[in-house]
């Protein structure tokens, strides 16, 4: 069995009372580490406010609710990702979502036009998605998957994916890009910034279908997006660790928002993960302050959560 790291108490105390706002963890499709239930009771022991439930295949809201009623300590988050099993940009299904009390809508991954198209190869000894063979598999039998348009032929986003737009407005719901291609998220953030979308993240810029340039980061943060800095992309060879903590720095850690993306049996503890990454954060010369925005406020913020005391001065007046 492998054996990971264990994160001294500093590092916990320092990440205390953050959400992980991108966990992948059971029931779901594929074998994950660790159950909703039992994460929820771990996050309460060491001291984290909460999680998001990702998967790329199901709605979780009813499930974060059911965890939320057996550890009432820690806030569970359902989410939808506008995939084709759920209709792909499905304005219904996001308006379902808000009102059985989930906060998160990514836009497609696998699902994604950008996914489906990427060339890129992983780097050599990166550990493949999860994900990927179970696409594999649905495409031999023969099941279409199609991919999901967000941006029209015709220039600007497609009238479905408007209508997502106004329904996550209208319940201040959190805008995750998904699998995007940089310029299609460049689009969608901008347009959902003009219709009054106003947490939103950019996810795993840094990931093999993505690699969005520093520059383009810093524009997308001027459109009002955090950017979500996963600890598995770099953890499982996806990304080298020195241009993972150069584009934090390059983007400014303020803009920056850490998540784990944890769960796969193969990977570290989930709930160890926001404390290893701070570790390795205080170890590249990043300071507590700079920690603790990037781990715990601008978590709570994508969250919903209420802004903590020691917040700084602009969460407390846009919550």
């Amino acid at each position: 069995m492998t054996e990971f790291p264990v994160p001294g108490s500093n590092a916990r105390d320092l990440v205390r009372d953050a959400y992980d706002v991108h966990v992948h963890i059971a029931p779901d499709v594929m074998k994950r580490r660790i159950t909703d239930l039992e994460l929820a009771r771990r996050f309460r022991e060491v001291g984290l406010a909460g999680f998001v439930i990702k998967s790329h295949y199901v709605p979780t809201a009813e499930r974060a609710a059911v965890v939320r009623a057996a550890v009432p300590e820690v806030d569970a988050v359902g989410a939808i990702t506008l995939n084709a099993s759920v209709g792909g940009m499905n304005p219904v299904a996001v308006e379902i979502l808000a009102r059985g009390g989930g906060q998160f809508v990514w836009m497609p991954t696998v699902d994604s036009h950008n996914q489906k198209s990427c060339l890129a190869e992983e780097p050599e000894g990166a550990t493949p998605p999860m994900w990927a063979q179970l696409q594999e598999d649905l495409k031999a039998a023969g099941i279409a998957s199609p991919s999901i348009p967000v941006v029209s032929d015709a220039g600007g986003i497609t009238p479905e994916a408007g209508q997502v737009l106004d329904v996550m407005a209208k319940h201040d719901l959190t805008l995750a890009t998904g699998h995007l291609h940089g310029s299609e998220s460049q689009d969608i953030v901008s347009e959902a910034k003009a219709r009054g979308v106003r947490r939103i993240v950019i996810t795993h810029p840094e990931f093999t279908s993505q690699r969005i340039p520093v520059e383009n980061q810093r524009r997308l943060v001027e459109s009002g997006a955090l950017l979500e800095r996963c600890y598995t992309t770099p953890l499982t060879g996806k990304v080298s660790w020195d241009t993972w903590f150069d584009a934090i720095r390059g983007a400014g850690p303020e803009n920056s928002v850490i998540s784990t993306d944890l769960g796969q049996p193969f990977n570290p503890p989930v709930e160890d993960g926001l404390p290893l990454v701070a570790e390795l954060l205080l170890g590249k010369g990043f300071t507590e302050d700079e920690v603790r925005r990037m781990v715990v406020h601008n978590s709570r913020w994508l969250a919903k959560a209420a802004p903590l005391s020691d917040a700084p001065a602009e969460f407390k007046e846009r919550a």
